[in-house]
């Protein structure tokens, strides 16, 4: 036969992978491109087409705000959200995504506002329908700007039908819940102190406030004993607040049972004001020494003061004479707020600007009143901050006006200076200082607010529903009965709820859902269904702006215009219209059902959406419209602090996505304990890419690969050991992945696919079988088993990361099956329980612990030049353990080693031979491997130039090139 060796480029002999799916990704250019594509196939329609009847999964969708372009925290939330329901959609479930926004409210009026100043326009001579249409501009312009960002994340949903809540019939169900609290008694008016913004004229909720260092002045401040404790007549009870502008609305001296309080005399004076030699002072005993070096005083102890003596004794207001008023008594009252770990163990008590102040006096009202004292709550600030005529000498009564606590751009206004000098003039002030401390502002104007008594709409927290429960033991009920990740977020939400006061619904300003009840001057609310269904309808049809319109009054309340009701005018708190978002939303449309499976947000939603959410629908249904709840934290830079412009430190995740791609974002979320705040920045983005290539490439190499398969079978017991262990790694991957999805725990399954790849596929499998499936003829089993194994793990693999990296396994499954529509249109495989093996798992285990050994006594060689690859080397391996012998015993380890050949011996290791400590009884010496070299394989044999027609092959390869040539393939 005629030697046609020098005429063959054996290269073209082998099945070298080959495939389109590039090494370079290209993500900033593809994904856009992706984007277009789903949107003109529309994919939505297409996965709710495919999922028609099988049981629904439902997260609902936590309204972002509409009033910007998304932020990092806005990223990181809906990727978990589409993580969470694509892979129940591929789990076999109809998962459907509904997104939503949240459009009332202050933030998009106080934007509308900030562009009439610029303009010199005045707001309230603009009708209030005409501002609200501009406030509604405003949020279908951002809506628009989001749902753009949002999908460019790669996040699916419905974008073309999604819920807001100043849609009509948003506006119309959320005005119908009011109106079940309002229908059940609920519903109350009420006045209580309330988180107030003078800057933008309104009762905040907690949710709304945020906290920032602020300096406050301090004062000490003498309430002299006036009656009821002749022990102690002449002595005086000092306080201490960082609020003075407070102290004309004080009613009371809190003090505690629990606390040793002493008499103490001043004994020399080193002071301009305040207290001189012989004074009589009542303080608590652990706070006394700090108090009388403040006031650089020196001292004496005379006695005890009991609770008992506190509890009888009513003081003089400090005020008192102050404009001619405050001549009432201030008794001292029990408080359980009351603490010795700061200030003087006395509190001073103004009902009308703080809620434990409130709640003291309200819990001792019914006593103050039966002793003759007045229990009545002043109003001494109005809601622009200045002082009113409860505020005799500094309200309207004072020379030059009211002073002012805060002025309408946040400042501190002449309150506290105007109280602290009328104070000196009365001799009653002890000490005076400044502190900086932690004090609430509002989220929106950035500015410090006052707690000021204001008449309110609440709902009650603890009032009896007729069935034995309060909507306080109603949410407690329900936070047991839910599943949160992580558990603490049950806690927290739990405490939440035990404390919080009754819930305050309405705002003064504009841009909302009405508070859509008549009252009359008592605050009694109408109670008529026939005026609630013309409301409803009202708004069904034209909107919450129906209520504001020309008329309202007498269209809503028909024949009973004439009695005196009067049109409610203040709106609702955004958070109720977000907690009611589940009526509209879940109940409301087919697609979806409630309770919702899943709530995921931030964990400070603990005190807002999933706080409104669970107050409302206890409130009307009994239960939470939730079954779990899931929180994140907040993304911080990479040295772990809060992200901020004048830092310069903040990440862009437009700008990421346009530098290295959404999937890079994607897949920093999917590795994060996201239930933590964590941290990003570009040494982490890179992390990611380095992580997100050798992904990629194992990925491009199965494709390669697959370019090649035939669609061949093998049975499973007619498999190799090594394909039968990569199934059975396949089978604990798939419980790995569902239960990691489950439990909403992506790290895990991030970690656990990302080092199977790189470490188990790519640096092992791929790096063992590469020979066979480069190299086997094509009628090998060993080659058609590994073909049909890459096959498995490319289908499970894309399909298990599709929901966490949308882009990337869509161009690999498109690359693979060009015929099929979308990978997301595909479900997990089914993994048959047979494939599971774990005697062979456990084989294998020791089979890989002896090919390390010898694959780091070949690295050392490597490195040192002695061999350039490995294939020029056959070792003796000495395996002395007997367990790892048994298991070696029939397996082919110059294969698994990629060696040309192995000597395997059974004694013990000379000295001097590579071992590695964690692998005892292995040890490992270099020998190089003889033959000739293989022109095809480049494996060194023996048997090369067997075959005359191709002299310059081993025996195997001449096999494979004699297939070919049979095949027309040569």
């Amino acid at each position: 036969m005629t030697d046609t060796s020098e005429k063959i480029d054996y290269s073209k002999t082998l099945y070298l992978p080959q495939t389109d799916f590039p090494m370079r990704a290209g993500l900033p250019q593809k994904e856009p491109e992706m984007v277009a594509r789903w949107q003109e196939m529309d994919i939505y329609r297409l996965m709710r087409e495919d999922a028609a009847g099988r049981p629904k999964f439902v997260l609902h969708d936590g309204p972002p705000y509409a009033n910007g372009n998304i932020h990092i925290g806005h990223a990181l939330n809906k990727v978990l959200k589409d993580v969470i329901t694509r892979s129940f959609q591929m789990r076999g479930y109809d998962s459907n995504y509904v997104p939503g926004w949240d459009c009332h409210g202050l933030p998009i009026e106080w934007k509308i506002e900030e562009q009439y100043r610029a303009k010199g326009k005045n707001k309230d001579e603009v009708p209030v329908n005409e501002f609200r249409q501009e406030c509604r501009e405003f949020a279908a312009h951002w809506i628009k700007v989001q749902t753009g960002e949002f999908q460019r994340l790669g996040i699916e949903g419905d974008f073309k039908n999604p819920y807001t809540t100043m849609n009509f019939h948003a506006e119309a169900r959320i005005a119908g819940e009011l109106l079940k609290f309002a229908m059940s008694g609920q519903l109350y008016r009420g006045s209580k102190p309330v988180m107030w913004s003078v800057v933008e004229r309104t009762a905040l909720a907690e949710a709304e406030v945020e906290y920032h260092d602020h300096e406050s002045d301090t004062v000490w401040v003498k309430f002299p004993v006036a009656s009821n404790a002749p022990q102690l007549d002449g002595a005086f009870v000092v306080i201490w607040t960082t609020t003075p502008w407070t102290l004309p609305g004080n009613r009371a001296i809190s003090f505690s049972p629990r606390i040793s309080y002493g008499l103490y005399e001043v004994t020399a004076a080193e002071n301009d004001f305040g207290p001189q030699a012989g004074e009589k002072l009542i303080f608590a005993d652990a706070l006394a020494e700090e108090s009388f070096a403040k006031a650089k005083l020196q001292y004496k102890r005379l006695r005890d003061v009991s609770g008992d003596e506190l509890g009888a004794a009513v003081c003089a207001h400090p005020l008192k004479g102050v404009g001619g008023g405050y001549q009432f008594a201030v008794p001292l009252i029990a408080g359980d707020h009351v603490t010795d770990d700061a200030g003087t163990g006395f509190v001073h008590t103004a009902p009308g600007h703080g809620r434990e102040d409130f709640e003291a006096w309200m819990d001792a009202r019914a006593e103050l009143e039966a002793r003759g004292i007045d229990s009545a709550i002043p109003f001494t600030v109005d809601d622009a901050g200045y002082y009113t005529k409860d505020a005799p000498g500094f309200g309207p009564d004072r020379e030059g006006g009211p002073a002012r606590v805060i002025d309408d751009k946040g400042k501190k206004g002449d309150a506290n200076d105007a109280v602290i000098k009328a104070l000196i003039a009365a001799d009653t002030l002890f000490a005076r200082g400044r502190l900086k401390h932690s004090y609430p502002h509002s989220w929106r104007s950035k500015k410090p607010i006052i707690f000021r008594n204001t008449p309110q709409w609440f709902v009650y927290m603890d009032k009896e529903l007729g069935d034995g429960s309060t909507l306080r033991t109603r949410a407690l009920k329900a936070i047991d009965e839910t599943r949160f990740v992580p558990t603490a977020g049950q806690t927290r939400l739990r405490a939440m709820i035990e404390d919080r006061p009754d819930w305050v619904l309405s705002r003064q300003r504009a841009w909302g859902v009405p508070i859509c009840v008549f009252a009359d001057e008592d605050g009694n609310v109408l109670k008529d269904d026939a005026v609630n269904q013309r409301i409803i309808d009202a708004f069904e049809a034209e909107g919450a702006d129906a209520w504001f319109a020309e008329g309202a009054r007498e269209r809503f309340l028909g024949n009973r215009a004439g009695e005196g009701w009067k049109q409610v005018m203040d709106i609702l708190d955004v958070w109720f219209d977000s907690g009611s978002t589940h009526t509209f939303t879940l109940e409301d449309r087919p697609d979806l059902k409630w309770p919702a499976d899943v709530y995921l947000e931030g964990s400070d939603q603990h005190r807002g959406w999933f706080h409104s959410s669970l107050l409302e629908s206890c409130g009307t249904r009994g239960r939470a419209p939730y079954n779990a709840v899931i929180t994140h934290g907040f993304t911080m830079d990479e040295e772990g602090r809060k992200m901020s412009k004048s830092l310069g430190n903040t990440v862009v995740p437009q700008d990421v996505m346009a530098k290295s791609g959404a999937d890079i974002l994607r897949l920093w979320v999917m590795t994060t304990d996201y239930w933590e705040d964590q941290r990003l920045g570009q040494n982490i983005i890179q992390t990611n890419i380095d992580a997100y290539r050798k992904l990629r490439n194992t990925t491009r190499w199965m494709l390669g690969t697959l370019a090649h398969d035939e669609g061949d079978t093998v049975p499973l017991a007619d498999m190799p050991e090594l394909e039968r262990l990569m199934l059975h790694r396949l089978a604990e991957l798939d419980e790995v992945v569902r239960r990691g999805y489950d439990n909403f725990d992506f790290k895990r399954i991030t970690r656990s696919l990302l080092d199977f790849m790189v470490v188990e596929l790519s640096a092992f499998y791929f790096d063992v079988r590469k020979d066979a499936l480069y190299c086997d003829a094509p009628s090998s089993l060993r080659r058609k088993a590994s073909l049909q194994v890459v096959r498995q793990l490319f289908d499970c693999l894309v399909t298990w990361l599709a929901p966490m990296l949308p882009f990337t396994t869509e161009e690999a499954w498109l690359e693979r099956y060009p015929q099929q529509k979308s990978v997301h249109l595909a479900q997990f495989p089914e993994i048959p329980a047979e494939w599971r093996d774990q005697a062979l798992a456990e084989k294998w285990r020791k089979i890989r612990l002896v090919r390390r050994v010898v694959t780091g006594a070949l690295e050392i060689e490597r490195k040192e030049k002695t061999i350039g690859s490995s294939l020029e080397a056959a070792p003796v391996v000495y395996v002395s353990d007997e367990a790892l012998k048994a298991a070696i015993a029939d397996a082919d380890m110059a294969e698994i080693c990629i060696t040309s050949g192995i000597d395997i011996r059974g004694d013990a290791a000379p000295e001097g031979a590579f071992a590695l400590d964690d692998v005892p009884g292995v040890g490992v010496v270099f020998a190089r491997a003889s033959g000739t070299k293989c022109a095809r394989s480049w494996r060194y044999t023996g048997d090369v130039g067997s075959d005359t027609e191709f002299p310059d092959v081993s025996a195997r390869d001449a096999a494979a090139l004699h297939e070919l040539q049979a095949l027309g393939r040569l």
